[in-house]
């Protein structure tokens, strides 16, 4: 009965720590977790990009976004940043948003919680150096959370934030069509929709084309009355 007892309570033990990992693709998790994957405003959708920031898929959504006057969130990676912090100032001075992704792009669920979270205050300090901006937001990457790294990341008051859309632009076989479709398919005000301007974690060259699906987001986000506005603090 006692080894019963032991297996069970391990069990659920292990059942706790990775139920986070579910948070991206069961919608019941998330909320249940109060995970952030929308946001209330009817009339706006905001467009959120990985990864960064990479010296040429930032500048080109960059570009994009300042043609159409839309506003974007990126979750940056430390690691990046510091390669780069004239890019994380850049998108700043550009009138968006700064989060912190991580340091180095790794599973959540392979890392302890004092591993958890001295990655992310080694990403927070470069984020914050090189813009200026203090971090509210994190998303962790490939979008798991641990339990305890979850618990970890709201010790430190930031909010774990993930999406309600994506494009599934990391994959060798997305195109900007297969993209844009994914990505405004039932498409609504409040939806935060997940994109990525580089490729160090994902397919080569997928920055390309994420950059050229965006024109066709803004678009079709437009024709539907809808803005693309910042993540809400």
């Amino acid at each position: 009965m006692t080894g019963r007892v032991l297996g069970a309570g391990a069990a659920a033990a292990v059942a706790a720590q990775a139920a986070p990992a579910l948070a991206p693709v069961v919608p019941a998790v998330g909320r249940a977790l109060r995970i952030r994957r929308s946001q209330d405003d009817a009339g706006g959708v905001a467009l959120t990009f990985d990864d960064g920031p990479h010296p040429h898929g930032t500048p080109m959504v960059l570009e994009t976004l300042r043609e159409t006057g839309a506003r974007a969130t990126f979750f940056l990676v430390g690691e990046q940043v510091a390669r780069r912090p004239a890019l994380a100032a850049e998108i700043v001075a550009a009138g968006h948003r700064v989060e912190l992704h991580c340091h180095r792009h790794r599973n959540m669920l392979r890392l302890t919680a004092s591993q958890a979270l001295d990655d992310a205050e080694r990403g927070r300090a470069a984020v914050e150096e090189a813009s200026g901006e203090a971090i509210a937001d994190h998303r962790p990457p490939y979008g798991i959370y641990s339990g305890s790294a979850l618990r970890a990341i709201r010790s430190r008051g930031w909010r774990p934030v993930l999406w309600s859309k994506w494009g599934r632009d990391w994959t060798r076989r997305a195109t900007p069509d297969s993209i844009a479709r994914r990505a405004i398919a039932g498409l609504r005000g409040g939806d935060i929709v997940l994109l990525h301007d580089a490729d160090y974690y994902s397919a080569p060259g997928s920055w390309a084309r994420t950059s050229a699906a965006l024109p066709i987001i803004l678009e079709e986000l437009e024709a539907r009355g809808l803005k693309s506005v910042l993540l809400r603090r």
